[in-house]
């Protein structure tokens, strides 16, 4: 095969061993990677009573066709489990060259089960692997665990994926970190490695598999290189989040836990903002010239290492004006001891606004907490940052995440808990973009804006393009939620999912045809956008049937009730969700999808998905 190794490596660490399975080309061909392979392993080998944080569940860190090919975007690869945070399908991706790095080293993924009864690391160098005894860094933080396992094999040039201390201790939304500075954030995946005893993967290789047509990849690698100023100069130059002043005319900036407060100071946590005061260089992934990745500087009141890089649009907009912070230099901290830790940093923002608000409402108390929570308290945000990822005090309490916290609490505090399906909401604004809510409600993982649609990008000349290369010849307007706003959301969630499955990062302006022709250069597959948006389909379909299996009905498809009041002052402060749209549209996505009106897919649906062997997974009707 072109593209591939053909080998999984097997890793179950209750019994010590690993060894290699072997996959045809038309497993290849059919689940193509990243959410296809997740998805798939997840649905055969898991069932309704794995735990999350027990040793049935799999932690599967899954490459995919274009993973480590030379192209832009190529840095990208899935993880995925059960999630802890959710109890459903948990799936997050990571960038940096942890993941061209492994498919170097000889494996299209890696799929571990079991749990060790004392710490351990996994070394995986081609084609090798070995379980390594980890007692002598458990409890180190991300930077020097990493240094710490390159002296080890005495390689500087090692990619190390790794928990930090709270996915030891089993915060509910610890993440993966990838050479410090790439988290896999989302879902509490970072929990399950804890769970198992497994600090680390650290990956080396010397022979990526070749690629069928090198000359088109070189072809299309050069476009985006000679693009990058015209396509995304912003990214190249920033990094997200140098749009916060736009973001607060519109309403899309969350402020206050999605209420939707003043917010004057929007500037101070703008990237072009921390470029300026704080900013040293940008950083880049595995053969991309784009180089969005900020790296910033501290120093004063809040010491910042640039080693663990800088923070993105959803950390400024987490950590600080969804806690009404705009002290930029304890942004800056925040996002350093998330790192530090292996904290997602959406999900620990949006528990510690969650928190201030029960603080103002006078449900948490200062004896509660031993701090005072106010909204803007940039000390306390810090400080909970740390008392999280320790597990200690309060932070013990919010290490479960706002709907289990708000669960404990009582009080009302679940009205204040901005989750769906358990999965804190990332900092884009439903009461906005309307779409985007739908694909907040039905995700597979909880609410997630990276295989989601952004409405108030559809009239954009390069997405209008790939619209209308879908069939979408007419975006609806931002605020529609109607069939049209459907049809347009199912078409292209499928095809923004497709960057999950091959994977390859979102940010790359690459249109289907590209995409289509880029794999074919991988692969030599003769390929269609017909085929690859059926793989993405696919695996969603799969990741749905997965949580019926778990336990997950309709009704779990559903969002705060926060979004559907208006917010308190401002834009947006007019307007807000209809819950009968919201139903209708729901079930209309579900009848596109080939789903019955309880949205479990029909075996009709199944059989034109070529997965057949999935109906005896799907629940009764």
């Amino acid at each position: 095969m072109h593209g591939y190794n053909g080998r999984i490596l097997r890793v179950d660490l209750s019994e010590g061993k690993t060894w290699v399975e072997e996959r045809e080309e038309e497993f290849y061909r059919r689940y193509v990677g990243g959410r296809g392979f997740i998805a798939y392993y997840l649905l055969r080998e898991t069932g309704p009573s794995t735990d999350p944080l027990g040793p049935d569940n799999l932690l599967i860190f899954a490459l995919g066709a274009v993973t480590g090919s030379p192209i832009p975007g190529a840095g990208r690869h899935s993880v995925g489990a059960i999630s802890p945070l959710t109890g459903g399908y948990g799936e997050a991706e990571a960038g940096g060259y942890w993941g061209a790095e492994l498919k170097r080293a000889g494996f299209d993924a890696i799929v571990v089960k079991g749990a060790s009864e004392k710490p351990v690391y996994l070394w995986v160098h081609d084609g090798k692997a070995e379980i390594m005894d980890a007692s002598h860094i458990w409890g180190m933080k991300t930077k020097d665990a990493q240094e710490a396992i390159r002296k080890e094999l005495d390689d500087e040039g090692v990619r190390v994926a790794q928990i930090g201390p709270a996915g030891e201790r089993l915060v509910r939304f610890a993440c993966i970190m990838h050479d410090v500075t790439r988290a896999a954030g989302r879902t509490g995946l970072g929990a399950v490695m804890g769970s198992k005893k497994l600090k680390a993967v650290a990956v080396r290789g010397s022979k990526a598999p070749e690629v069928a047509n090198p000359e088109k990849l070189r072809e299309l690698s050069a476009w985006l290189a000679q693009n990058v100023e015209n396509l995304v100069r912003n990214l190249h130059l920033y990094g997200t989040g140098a749009a916060m002043d736009i973001g607060l005319q519109t309403g899309n900036l969350p402020i206050n836990n999605f209420r939707g407060d003043p917010f004057p100071n929007v500037m101070e946590i703008d990237a072009r903002t921390l470029k300026a005061k704080y900013g040293i260089r940008m950083d880049t992934c595995f053969a991309c010239p784009v180089a969005c990745k900020k790296v910033v500087r501290v120093k004063g009141r809040w010491e910042v290492d640039p080693d663990y890089g800088g923070p993105e649009y959803e950390t400024l907009a987490a950590l600080g004006s969804n806690c009404g912070i705009d002290d930029l230099a304890a942004i800056c901290k925040g996002n350093e001891l998330c790192n530090a830790y292996g904290m997602d940093t959406i999900s620990t923002g949006a528990t510690i606004a969650f928190a201030m608000e029960c603080f103002e409402q006078g449900i948490l108390t200062k004896e509660d907490a031993g701090l005072d929570l106010s909204f803007g308290n940039a000390e306390a945000m810090v400080k909970l940052v740390e008392l999280i990822g320790e597990r200690k005090g309060i932070g013990d309490l919010l290490a479960e995440g706002s709907m289990r916290a708000a669960e404990k609490i009582g009080k009302g505090a679940e009205k204040f808990a901005i989750h769906v399906k358990g999965q804190e909401v990332p900092m884009h604004e439903p009461r906005l973009k309307r779409g985007l809510g739908l694909g907040y409600a039905v995700s597979p993982t909880g609410a997630d804006h990276c295989h989601n649609m952004h409405d108030t990008a559809l009239n954009l000349e390069r997405v209008a393009d790939e619209l209308r290369s879908l069939g979408i010849l007419e975006a609806p307007p931002v605020e529609d939620l109607g069939p049209r706003k459907v049809r347009t959301f199912y078409y292209y969630v499928n095809y923004m999912t497709l960057n999950n499955v091959l994977p390859i990062c979102l940010f790359m302006p690459f249109n289907v045809l590209q995409k289509v022709e880029m794999v074919r250069a991988i692969t030599g597959w003769n390929t269609t956008a017909w085929e690859l948006l059926k793989v993405a389909e696919r695996a969603t379909t799969l990741t749905r049937i997965i949580n019926l299996m778990r336990g997950f009905r309709s009704q779990d498809d559903w969002l705060p009730e926060r979004f559907f009041q208006p917010r308190r002052s401002g834009a947006l402060s007019d307007t807000a969700i209809s819950r009968d749209e919201l139903r209708r549209a729901i079930k209309l996505y579900y009848a596109m999808m080939g789903w019955d009106e309880n949205g479990i897919p029909t075996e009709e649906r199944l059989h034109e998905l070529d997965i057949s062997w999935a109906i005896e997974k799907l629940p009764k009707r």
